[in-house]
């Protein structure tokens, strides 16, 4: 049986205002009820998209905005608390923050209301997504790790993040095809268990080919 061989895509995001604002966390609260989930998605991997090159542990925009803007610093360091890597769709992502507003402002119900100055509102962005394929392919382990070495960093970026969450594969692209296609499951197990939000793009990409390296080497 012939095997599936890996693509690999490429992707351009655009980010896209709503119209959508908050000035107080009780409207955050009511605005993360509804909102789609591209615009979770924006506000919890804006500064990934942004800054492939730096690292690590980026900030999400909700935290960041309530303590800069609200002052309230105990919600903001329960929301920046939140480790993405644990949510396995973009709805979890969601659901946490939901809970982490409601058990804060039902502790503290003046919060609810307490409003940022004008001009300092949270605005929600839509991230719009443009999936590419790269026409590289592989069908072998060497081919895939040549191609992984080469490929630039939004194809990076889309196996290991979007692919998992946003488009909510339940796991990365390179650690599905590695044990679907090729049995290479102690690899793909170990590629699995990596945080990439603790890594650069480069630093991530070095540290899933020294796991095929180590792992297929015996």
């Amino acid at each position: 049986m012939e095997r599936e061989p890996f693509q690999f895509y490429t992707r351009f995001n655009l980010s896209e205002l709503t119209g959508l604002k908050a000035s107080t966390a009780g409207e955050l609260l009511a605005l993360l009820r509804e909102v789609p989930g591209a615009c979770m998605y924006h506000h919890t991997h804006r500064f990934l998209q942004q800054h492939l090159f730096v690292s690590p542990e980026p900030p999400n925009d909700f935290a960041y905005w309530v303590r800069e803007a609200l002052g309230e610093d105990e919600l903001a360091e329960q929301l920046a608390s939140v480790n993405i890597i644990d949510y396995p769709t973009i709805r979890a992502v969601r659901e946490r923050f939901i809970f982490l507003l409601e058990d804060y402002l039902g502790r503290n119900p003046a919060a609810r209301e307490r409003a940022c100055r004008g001009g300092e509102e949270f605005q929600v962005i839509k991230s719009v997504s443009f999936i590419v394929p790269t026409g590289i392919f592989a069908r072998t382990l060497a081919e895939f790790t040549a191609a992984l070495a080469a490929v630039s960093l939004p194809v990076i970026y889309f196996h290991m993040f979007e692919a998992r969450l946003r488009l909510e594969k339940g796991n990365n692209d390179f650690s599905n095809w590695l044990a679907d296609s090729l049995g290479q499951t102690e690899a793909a197990e170990k590629i699995a268990r990596i945080d990439p939000y603790t890594f650069t793009l480069d630093g991530l990409r070095a540290a899933i080919l020294q796991i095929i390296q180590k792992t297929t080497a015996r």
